[in-house]
């Protein structure tokens, strides 16, 4: 009976605290930096370090507030970008977060702020959200150009109503003028309800309907898969924001093969297809993306060679080398998305919508005492005319010289890429071992001492556009 009571009692608290519960509110602060920093707290400055894609980091000194120039005021956050050989870093690079509890945003429409250059330059990247932590609502606009002159620039909040708790007030990324530094300063930085941004037009797969295969077990990020919301600003510019996953509101039109979780991971649970579309705060984002799965992923056979005689830069078999990057989204011509991904327990290379796709070592190697580049190449889909494959294979050193090798059609039209492997052995949805003779440095100039790049593109009409790769290294 005792029991029973106790039971009874706590069921009544329980249910009485949740009828009169109070949830907690933050602070609606707009103002960052009017003259000076407002509200951040005294630990705020946090700049990138080095990380796999750039292993030297920005400058940690770059950014500091000055007082003999600012925007209708005496002072203004300086941020000095360093020349690219500055040892103490070779960009500009940070974010400003708040020490503390995070703001109530919900209020407002855009991230705003003042900036000039003391030299006309670009803003790299430049937005809000990242807080070294989720990183859940990262909004960012890229390439914006600097006058010598105060300009204001608008960065619309995809969805206000997500950041009811946020403490990513600024990034930033910033790179030299050739290889050159300069100086910019941002003033007037602050969180507005401007009423006048209109016309959202979020978008998934950068507007496109994309098709590809997958496998069951696979998973992956919809961040690069091109998630962007654009709005019309009242000078008629329409700004493009890139836009974190969170927030958009994903939808299966099947989970029984593919679920999408609030923070853009994809799963692949069954076989089948399956449509992806996406909406922010209700308006239906342009683009999709249709995956048609198939059974279980075939793993690359496990490479042979004794491990004495190996380097490696992609295998699971090996110890890789570092790498700063299996893709680089090198831009504005690279089109290629995707890079690691893990399935079925396997680390694998997974590209798609493919023009040309690079991975950059962290150190140059030397495969002097190497033989052959080996590689395991998957295509799930094969063009009908094999003409329609031809793919180039670069290995380049530190100082730019380069060996090429092509697969697929049965031509050649450079004898420094001779066909190492021709289109008719290729086979659908089967494993290919890709092995290339390291050729002589009389036939290729090739420094062989200074390996750094390895370069895998389209050339002519190649119509090859997903692949997976494997059990990437050098062997003798």
């Amino acid at each position: 009976m005792f029991l029973l009571i106790l039971i009874l009692t706590l069921a009544n608290c329980e249910r009485e605290l949740s009828e009169n519960v109070e949830f907690t509110t933050f602070p609606t602060t707009g103002d960052i930096f009017t003259d000076n920093l407002v509200g951040l707290g005294s630990n705020f400055y946090f700049p990138y370090g080095p990380d796999a894609n750039n292993p030297v980091g920005s400058k940690p000194t770059a950014w500091s507030v000055d007082t003999k120039e600012g925007h209708e005021s005496a002072s203004s956050m300086r941020i000095d970008v360093p020349k690219d050989t500055d040892p103490l870093g070779n960009y500009a690079g940070a974010i400003l977060r708040i020490d503390g509890e995070g703001r109530d945003l919900s209020g407002y429409d855009a991230l705003t702020f003042w900036a000039k250059g003391s030299q006309t330059g670009t803003i790299g990247e430049i937005g809000f959200g990242e807080d070294f932590g989720d990183n859940k609502y990262i909004a960012t606009i890229r390439n914006v150009d600097l006058s010598t002159n105060w300009v204001k620039y608008i960065i619309p909040i995809p969805d206000p109503s997500k950041l009811i708790n946020e403490r990513g007030m600024l990034r930033y990324a910033v790179a030299g003028i050739n290889g050159l530094g300069f100086t910019f300063w941002i003033d007037d930085l602050k969180f507005e309800k401007l009423g006048n941004i209109g016309q959202p037009q979020p978008a998934m797969a950068n507007g496109k309907d994309l098709e590809e295969g997958n496998f069951v077990g696979n998973s992956f990020n919809l961040s690069g898969y091109g998630l962007t919301q654009t709005f019309n600003l009242s000078s008629g510019l329409n700004q493009t924001i890139i836009a974190a996953p969170m927030y958009f509101d994903f939808e299966s039109s099947d989970i029984e093969v593919v679920r999408v979780s609030e923070t853009g991971i994809v799963s692949i649970v069954g076989p089948g297809t399956a449509k992806i579309t996406a909406a922010i705060a209700g308006v239906k984002a342009k683009g999709s993306l249709t995956i048609s799965a198939s059974g279980a992923f075939p793993l690359a056979p496990a490479p042979q060679e004794s491990a004495s005689n190996v380097i490696s830069v992609f295998s699971d078999t090996y110890t890789n080398v570092p790498v700063d990057f299996h893709n680089g989204y090198w831009q504005p011509y690279q089109t290629t998305l995707g890079g690691e991904t893990i399935i079925d327990g396997q680390n694998i290379l997974n590209y798609t919508n493919f023009n040309f796709v690079g991975t950059q070592l962290t150190e140059a190697i030397d495969i002097t005492a190497m033989t052959h580049y080996s590689v395991d190449l998957l295509m799930l889909e094969l063009p009908t005319d094999l003409l329609n494959i031809d793919l180039l294979i670069t290995l380049r050193s530190a100082d730019g010289s380069f060996q090429q090798n092509r697969i697929g059609s049965n031509y050649q039209l450079d004898s420094r890429a001779p066909i190492v492997y021709p289109a008719s052995s290729l086979v659908a949805n089967e494993w290919q071992s890709l092995k290339i003779p390291i050729r002589p440095t009389s036939e290729t100039g090739l420094n062989k001492a200074a390996i750094n790049i390895i370069i895998i593109e389209n050339i002519k009409s190649s119509q090859i556009k997903t692949f997976y790769m494997d059990n990437m290294y050098f062997y003798k």
